[in-house]
């Protein structure tokens, strides 16, 4: 595991744009105590950024003139700002995904912004099957259960298309991003843990990918450090994580032991999650309902498949390694949890 480069950064203004929530958040704060100043867009003020020297702009990124006002005089755009999840209608996801990243790349070549780092995901190069060590050179997945991961292929292109002598940019692709302040990942994983609504998919063999918010943070940070100074990362995209893919349902239960939670003993088939998926997902759509199915062809392939990438491009390019290890960040996300 590595340790924590003393970095410095030659860049003086940065902007986040969804800089208060969970991985924007963690990549402003690495900006303030490198002594960066850091502006942040979001449609809410956050108080806890503003104590840390951030500043807040409230605006939406589809906005153009919000965009166009908040890039002025910065130097690097961190677009992290996104529509998550795995259920919803595609106009939705269209809009803030693609048109939203449309519009901040528009305000950063207005402005002279000369880099941008945008935040991707892995789901752009999901193809329904195991994915074990892979690299970069993967394709593009054309065959989508999911619009979210759609959106963000015709982002992540737009974005790394837009690279140029003036516009320097790249995309950081993290797995599964977990730790203290998590809003999705471990307090589902941990709901449905108490309420025993968890069952294994598959035969609970598959590795995957996992990153604690720090190293991604981290990531970020240096590419920005390589986009200012030597530029090879200029037009990439790279996959970061902890560098040693886990058993998933072995990584769960070894969260849940440590929050006293029963391990999860019920399994069902890949076969049958998928059917249960594609079931629920046509009575959700027929009766519009706005909620996430339990059971989705997305999840079921999620959670049955491995999906794990080598990072040997980000460590080459970047210099990345992660800072804080598995068992570290376990033992943190325990902590914050029982303070919570």
């Amino acid at each position: 595991m590595g340790t924590k480069k003393t970095l410095s950064l030659s860049i003086k203004k940065a902007l986040v744009t969804g800089g208060g929530g969970f991985v924007g958040k963690a990549v402003v704060k690495q900006l303030l105590e490198l002594g960066v100043e850091t502006s942040v867009l979001g449609r809410h003020h956050y108080p806890d950024i503003e104590n840390i020297g951030g500043r807040c702009i409230v605006g939406n990124i589809n906005d153009t003139s919000i965009m166009d006002q908040a890039t002025k005089g910065v130097d690097i755009v961190f677009h992290v700002a996104a529509l998550a999840g795995i259920w919803g209608a595609w106009k939705e996801y269209y809009t803030t995904n693609v048109l939203g990243t449309e519009v901040v790349v528009s305000s950063c070549k207005k402005n002279d912004v000369s880099m941008l780092v945008y935040t991707s995901t892995p789901s752009v190069v999901f193809n329904r099957e195991d994915i074990k060590g892979s690299d970069e050179s993967l394709a593009y997945a054309e065959d989508f259960l999911c619009f979210y991961a759609r959106s963000k292929v015709i982002a992540e292109r737009a974005v790394l298309e837009a690279n140029s002598t003036s516009l320097l940019t790249c995309a950081i692709r993290p797995h599964l991003i977990w730790g203290p302040g998590d809003p999705h990942l471990i307090p589902r994983l941990l709901e449905s843990g108490r309420k025993k609504t968890l069952k294994r998919v598959g035969d609970g063999f598959n590795l995957v990918d996992i990153s604690y918010i720090d190293n991604v943070a981290y990531a970020h940070i240096l590419a920005a450090k390589n986009l200012s100074e030597i530029g090879t990362a200029a037009g990439k995209p790279y996959f970061i994580s902890q560098g040693d893919p886990v058993n998933l349902w072995d990584w769960i239960n070894e969260l849940f032991i440590l929050m006293n939670i029963d391990e999860v003993q019920a399994s069902v088939s890949f076969p049958v999650a998928y059917r249960l998926g594609a079931f629920l997902e046509a009575i959700y759509k027929f009766t519009r309902s706005k909620k996430e199915p339990k059971m989705t062809r997305f999840l079921a392939e999620q959670l049955a498949k491995s999906h794990y990438f080598s990072i040997k491009n980000a460590q080459h390019d970047l210099g990345y390694e992660p800072v804080i290890s598995t068992p570290e960040g376990l033992e943190r996300t325990q902590q914050w949890l029982k303070e919570r």
